[in-house]
């Protein structure tokens, strides 16, 4: 999972303003022991400042700092909000200082926030931990994944077990932890700098059968030093061995335990949809503004054109006028997140909340952040939720973006959806004229109601002057052999139909072999693409770089792009490659020929039917014009070439997107169409029936979301876990040679048997 560590929260200050916030009493009291942190601190205190949640009060423990500057820092930092009380101590090392810490919080406080002077919390981490432990009453802490970075980079991703956290402390300091239930155990209780203090805490709780919620989204960054620069690294072994004997000795007393609650799990089961998340819950109230609030419900974050559209959206729109808070509704690695968290609020719902209270977890947010918009694109949910939403706030619009039917996925996919949900969707958009036609006539939706939208380009990124092609070329460790060039750039799924490609590329090589094929993407069929394409004996004529992030380059050493897809909506591949100068050959499929005019590609017929996107056996009739239009366009590039970059310029650019979804914005705030909220005014009535088209799309989503929740945890699985598991079984003498083929075949549909392979020294 690529992750950007330069990306971290708190890099500038951007607090949210609600309404008397500063008059109510705190309900989490954050922790900070300092000493000499005056090189770090203002971050932190800017990811602290900027939580979504507003009810807290931070004490900084200064634990006798001898520098003056990290003393007068302090005095910095305590004037930045009302919030923050300073306090200094004798030196006693990080354990006590807090323990001073929580006896200074205000009485009425509940909860409890350990957080080191160097380290940093997304925007959300407050709000989604409040949240958590709301909804699971019994619980006594919650915690997220980390993201670790500075001076080493890496992800801290571990299954909670008791088990292994009594042998070893795999959890972090940072989590929100009910404060009756650490004045229970004593709190930290320790004299000793060398002790694992942290270790410790869990133990005591774990021994009195307290459990936490593992939230796994990344929302805690640890400034992980140098081994050198730690406590326990600069004392000697002895001493660390004392430090585990001490964590050890806690835990043999532990005689009976309760395992933790780990997201994102599948269990809803027809449960019934909550229509409030607590009784108890305080709703922090956003300061109204003349700002527009979007609210976005999407699938997930990921590397995709459908996500690459949403992140240009909120990345382009002015941050004075628009505020967006997005929704994610389907368990995922989200490894974009980061990109998006520097434009919006993210809730990543499969990583923190159980299903039953998503609706009643969206009308919290309706409420609290005064939001204006409602926008689904990609997301069952989303469009499951909108006949109960427009139920309980009929004036708010509802909008959705489709990027494209899909007649192979439920008759329709996404245009189903949105034209099934029609009567509550104030309006549509859709990235090609070819789909709105398709809404229209096959649908019967209502054409004042559905809308083309293009998506454009960043034409400045994607510009063939900024790029070299032999310096890319030589940083890619390219040969092309004077070659022409031709780019396959997307996802290796059933979609591209890339075993086409193959038979394609057969027979061009027949005729000529003056090509190289430059692959870049990954997934599920890479690894039998490389197989066939050495059977056909296409090694020679192909290269494969895997996922590329910098597409652009692709582009730049290409001398033409290949789609062949059996379904698009409007390829951002297509877009792309001609705001590079560089003509495409498509397949005859959503609007790509809306796009690609004769004069800067061809489109050549698309003869499978969607219904059988799984029959890799390709016709004659199929093959031959996509080699025919590899001829064409390589014998006349510079012809084809001359307008190319024009075609974008001429209306299909990122800035037109922006500017037309600003309009559009500007015109739906508060203009939902008057039909739209007569119908959710008539829904008000069935609030029963908008629960259970919610309960029902959960329930029979289960399958498919079990599944992703599965693959989520096996991908992100401890490989120690595994290492374990399989080494358990090699020092088994009793056990068959064919047991342990089972074991190996389990770590590989794991996705981490490659990984362990040089440690377990198995092939």
């Amino acid at each position: 999972m690529d992750i950007d560590y330069e990306l971290s929260p708190g890099r500038k200050l951007e607090k949210i303003e609600f309404e008397n916030n500063h008059n109510h009493t705190p309900i989490i009291s954050i922790i900070t022991p300092y000493y000499n942190g005056e090189k770090y601190i203002e971050q932190t205190a800017n990811s602290i400042l900027n939580q979504t949640f507003p009810y807290f009060e931070w004490i900084i423990v200064d634990d006798d700092s001898p520098s003056k500057e990290a003393k007068d820092k302090l005095k910095e930092i305590e004037k930045m909000d009302e919030r923050i009380k300073v306090f200094h101590k004798e030196n006693g090392g990080p354990a006590l200082a807090r323990d001073y810490g929580v006896k200074q919080t205000d009485k009425n406080s509940e909860y409890l926030l350990f957080l080191d002077a160097d380290d940093l919390i997304c925007n959300t981490f407050i709000e989604c931990a409040y949240i958590t432990l709301k909804t699971h009453p019994d619980a006594s802490w919650t915690y997220t994944d980390t993201i670790n970075f500075d001076g080493q980079e890496f992800l801290w991703r571990k299954w909670y077990s008791v088990k292994k956290e009594m042998e070893m402390n795999l959890l972090v300091m940072t989590a929100l932890l009910k404060k009756k239930d650490f004045l229970e155990v004593n709190g930290f209780d320790l004299q000793d700098k060398t002790i694992y203090e942290d270790w410790c805490l869990w133990l005591k709780l774990i021994e009195k059968k307290k459990f936490p919620v593992r939230m796994s989204f990344l929302g805690f960054w640890y400034r992980k030093k140098a081994p050198e620069e730690s406590e326990l690294s600069r004392t000697n072994s002895k001493n660390e061995k004392k430090a585990l004997e001490y964590g050890r000795n806690i835990a043999r007393r532990i005689v009976d335990i309760r395992e933790g609650i780990q997201y994102p799990k599948s269990d809803f089961n027809w449960k019934i949809i909550e229509d409030t998340l607590s009784d108890s819950i305080i709703i922090p109230k956003h300061k109204s503004n003349q700002k527009i609030k979007i609210l976005m419900l999407l699938p997930w974050m990921v590397t995709g054109g459908a996500d690459k559209f949403n992140l240009d959206l909120i990345k382009g729109l002015n941050k004075e006028q628009y505020e967006f808070t997005i929704i994610t509704t389907e368990p995922s690695n989200n490894p974009w997140r980061l990109q998006f968290e520097d434009y919006a609020k993210i809730y990543e719902l499969p990583a923190f909340l159980d299903q039953k209270y998503w609706p009643a977890f969206l009308l919290y947010l309706i409420q609290s952040q005064n939001i204006d918009i409602v926008f689904t694109t990609n997301s069952k949910f989303g469009y499951a939720v909108a006949p109960y939403l427009k139920a309980k706030h009929p004036e708010i619009p509802i909008i959705d973006y489709v990027h494209m039917e899909e007649w192979y996925n439920r008759n329709g996919g996404f245009s189903r959806d949105s034209s099934a949900y029609s009567s509550v969707i104030d309006d549509t958009y859709v990235c090609n004229a070819n789909s709105e036609k398709i809404l229209v006539e096959h649908f019967k939706r209502n054409s004042e109601e559905v809308h083309t939208m293009y998506i454009g380009v960043d034409e400045k990124k994607f510009n063939p002057e900024l790029y070299d092609r032999k310096e890319i070329l030589k940083e890619l460790n390219i040969e092309t052999n004077g070659k022409k060039t031709i780019g396959f750039i997307c996802r290796i799924s059933e979609q591209k139909r890339p075993f086409l490609l193959l038979r394609i590329l057969k027979e061009l090589k027949e005729k000529r072999d003056d090509f190289l094929v430059i692959v870049a993407g990954d997934g599920p069929w890479l690894a039998d693409v490389k197989l066939d394409a050495k059977k056909h004996n296409l090694t020679k004529n192909m290269v494969f770089l895997g996922n590329v992030r910098e597409t652009e380059k692709i582009y730049a050493i290409s001398d033409m792009t290949l789609n062949c897809s059996i379904k698009e909506g409007l390829a951002l591949t297509a877009y792309e490659s001609l705001s590079m100068g560089v003509p495409v050959l498509s397949s005859d499929v959503g609007g790509q020929k809306e796009l690609i005019t004769e004069e800067v590609g061809i489109i050549v017929p698309c003869l499978q039917e969607e219904k059988d996107i799984f029959d890799f056996n390709y016709k004659k009739e199929e093959v031959e014009p996509y080699v025919n239009g590899i001829i064409k366009i390589l014998d006349n590039l510079e012809e084809y070439k001359k307008k190319c970059r024009a075609r974008i310029l001429n209306g299909f650019t990122i800035d037109n997107m922006i500017k037309n979804m600003d309009e559009i914005f500007k015109k739906t705030k508060g203009n939902a169409r008057p039909t739209k909220v007569e119908n959710g005014k008539a829904l008000a009535k069935c609030e029963n029936l908008t629960q259970e088209i919610i309960t029902r799309n959960f329930a029979a989503a289960e399958p498919e979301y079990k599944w992703l929740c599965q693959d989520f945890n096996e991908k992100n699985i401890d490989i120690s876990y595994a290492k374990d598991l399989y080494e358990y079984v090699d020092e088994t003498k009793t056990l068959t040679y064919k047991f342990k083929h089972v074991i190996v075949v389990i770590l590989r549909k794991m996705h981490v048997y490659d990984k362990i392979k040089e440690i377990i020294g198995k092939s």
